[in-house]
């Protein structure tokens, strides 16, 4: 049977654009589907108005919802595709309009027997988006006089919009639980990261204090191991450091005591601490700072934390023999830290990813550099509190990599 939008009357057309206004407005869905059906029995003149989705994964129909049921307890009735009305509308794709129910053998009894509702005439259309077919939109036993084409003409309408409507509170809902199920995920592994990082501090720091101590008093091979023990510890150490930084940064609490601070002070007492490893693999390192002072507005503990970063990663991933060129150029509103090696480079599809928390280019079970892959992303936390923009750029591997620091001379922010 084929129907055609003519046969839609002024009123109904008038009617019909109010209602795609509403449904386009809305993206929670039980309020949606109510909007739905009442339109629909609103405009047909009929009892009930209903709803059924096609269920993927038992390959039938279900009731989605329905004007003045339970919607739990039709979810619990699945209609067959196959020797059913609303299978039959699935199936085929086209309208029907069925005035006394009883005499057509597919009439689906079952949903009757559970909700007590008798159905004596249908007429049901499919619901379609981007040309498949997704449910069927019914109208049940009209108050006055049968179904007509223009009842239908109308109803597919609705259908269509409806069809539309729902698929985007879907993805909404969707997404919804995603994120939900995402912020449970990250609470949980920040409690983990906060309670693991307590634990491990404590036995730490007495594994570091006794190996001092036997550092101090023992003689010869004593003495080595002593010394490979704190070793050990100081990284160990190094790495919940990291593991705290990184989850304080991702809880949004760090809280920054600002004040005009030397660039190159801050470079030097980081270069500080990590030249033994240079020192180790015989790196060159060449600067270039200004003889003038180079001042920012920064804080004092956690803005060392991202040229020690930076310098470790040079340092790890440049190998023994190679160079380490470290550059500060200020202007009257900025001040940028350029950090260049010979090291194994970066692939361009790397340069942003390696920003990442936890991320590492090598294959981690084939990685020959250590290290969490939290270095950069602290940094990069830390630069973008105050203010500033950190970049690497690389011709590719094995070519070397540079690191950029861009910091305003004078910040005017606020802690988190």
């Amino acid at each position: 049977m084929h129907f055609t939008s003519n046969r839609i009357d002024a009123p109904h057309l008038a009617r019909l654009v109010e209602i795609s206004v509403t449904l386009n407005s809305t993206l929670e869905l039980e309020p949606l589907l109510h909007n739905i059906l009442t339109t629909a029995a609103e405009l047909l003149d009929c009892e009930k108005a209903s709803i059924l989705l096609y269920n993927e994964k038992r390959g039938d129909l279900s009731f989605m919802s329905a004007t003045g049921s339970d919607a739990g307890q039709l979810a619990e009735i699945p209609v067959p595709l196959e020797g059913s009305l609303a299978g039959t509308i699935f199936l085929t794709g086209e309208p029907l309009i069925i005035n006394d129910v009883s005499k057509d053998p597919r009439h689906f009894g079952a949903v009757g027997a559970k909700t007590g509702f008798q159905t004596r005439a249908l007429l049901g259309v499919p619901m379609r988006r981007r040309g498949q077919t997704t449910g069927v939109l019914e109208a049940l036993n009209k108050h006055s006089g049968d179904f007509s084409n223009g009842d239908a003409d109308v109803l597919a309408v609705v259908a269509s919009q409806a069809a539309v409507a729902i698929h985007n509170a879907q993805l909404v809902q969707a997404l919804q639980r995603a994120h939900a199920e995402l912020t449970r995920v990250h609470k949980i592994k920040s409690n983990f990261m906060a309670l693991a990082t307590h634990e491990l501090r404590t036995p730490l720091a007495i594994i570091t204090s006794y190996a001092e101590f036997l550092q101090q008093d023992a003689q010869g091979t004593a003495s080595s191991h002593a010394a490979r023990v704190l070793e050990a510890a100081l990284r160990q150490r190094a790495i919940i450091e990291s593991m705290t930084n990184m989850n304080l940064l991702q809880l949004g609490r760090v809280d920054l005591k600002l004040a005009p601070l030397s660039l190159q002070e801050l470079l030097h007492r980081a270069w500080a601490e990590e030249c033994g490893g240079a020192q180790a693999k015989q790196l060159r390192v060449d600067w270039s700072l200004p003889a003038e002072v180079a001042q920012v507005t920064g804080d004092a503990e956690h803005l060392p934390l991202v040229f020690k970063n930076i310098f470790n990663n040079a340092i790890r991933f440049t190998p023994s023999g190679g160079k380490i060129h470290v550059s500060l150029d200020s202007g009257p509103s900025e001040a940028r830290v350029t950090v260049r090696d010979s090291g194994v480079g970066i692939p361009a599809g790397e340069l942003t990813n390696i920003f990442k928390d936890y991320y590492q280019v090598e294959d981690h079970m084939t990685r020959r550099h250590g290290g969490l892959g939290l270095g950069l992303a602290i940094a990069r936390g830390i630069v973008q509190l105050h203010g500033g923009r950190i970049w690497a750029e690389s011709a590719g591997p094995n070519r070397g990599a540079t690191v950029s620091i861009m910091l305003p001379r004078m910040l005017d922010v606020r802690s988190p």
